[in-house]
């Protein structure tokens, strides 16, 4: 019996145009009146989630930064915060910047970048949070940590540097790839299965109650740690590999379709 669905945001629950399409709202009406609760569980900053949990009336914890942090939409109290170290991030600035990548860094839910480009703009527009420019992110993050940071380039250039940065920085970080232009970045002990894990144990229901649904790459530890693990019809083929289901995309109400077929069937 499912009593938990944990919903990835971009490209499953919203398209790029941001919106919550009705059929999926009333999906979730259904689910919620069948008392089945509902999660949030992104890459996205925490203010550029909650209003999505909110919206749907979500009381478990939002899962933001690919699990780097959890938080309470109700008390905006924080549940657990996994930064990257200090030496950690020098480490990614180093790399990033030699190799003349856009590079953006995140802390107390704000992101710095030190220019405005295409890149940029294409976060912002997304995520509905304007950046912080900074002369120097080395400066910016000499002494502080940070809950994570994101690579931004063209589709082909970010699937390849991903593999540069597992190459380089080992597992000291943990990178996975959320749109096809985003390589995110964060603490090693981080990712969305973790994450799912911890809500669950904090709602006091067991995984295998628990159906997840995603579209990318780093949704993959997210439905792996489901108990019945949902890829939309969008997703790579690493995902749907390791899918219980498949749905439609967000075009098609792919959400929509889950919770029909295999939350409330």
């Amino acid at each position: 019996m499912t009593r938990l669905v944990a919903f990835d945001l971009d490209g499953t629950l919203i398209g790029r145009d941001l919106v919550l399409r009705p059929r999926v709202r009333e999906a979730i009406e259904r689910m919620q009146k069948a008392g089945i609760a509902g999660c949030i569980v992104t890459g996205r900053m925490y203010r550029a989630a909650v209003t999505y949990a909110r919206d749907l009336r979500f009381d478990a914890p939002v899962v933001c930064y690919q699990g780097a942090a959890i938080i309470d939409p109700q008390s905006d109290n924080v549940l657990r915060d996994v930064p990257l170290d200090v030496d950690t991030v020098g480490a990614v600035v180093d790399m990033v910047q030699r190799d003349r990548m856009h590079l953006q860094l995140y802390r107390n839910d704000e992101y710095y970048c030190e220019q405005r480009n295409r890149f940029s703009d294409l976060y912002a527009s997304l995520s509905g949070a304007e950046p912080v420019v900074v002369p120097s992110l080395r400066e910016a993050f000499a002494y502080s940590p940070a809950t994570k940071a994101i690579v931004i380039d063209d589709p082909e250039a970010a699937a390849a540097y991903v593999q540069q940065i597992h190459k380089a920085l080992g597992d000291t970080v943990y990178a996975t790839r959320s749109y096809p232009e985003f390589v995110e970045i964060m603490n090693p002990t981080v990712d969305k299965g973790d994450a799912l894990r911890f809500v669950a144990r904090h709602l006091g229901i067991e995984m295998r109650d628990v159906a997840a649904i995603g579209d990318s790459w780093n949704d993959a530890p997210l439905l792996k740690a489901a108990g019945f693990g949902i890829a939309m019809g969008s997703a790579p083929k690493e995902l749907l590999e390791i899918a219980s289901g498949v749905v439609g995309d967000v075009a098609s109400d792919g959400v929509a379709e889950a919770i029909e077929r295999y939350v409330l069937a």
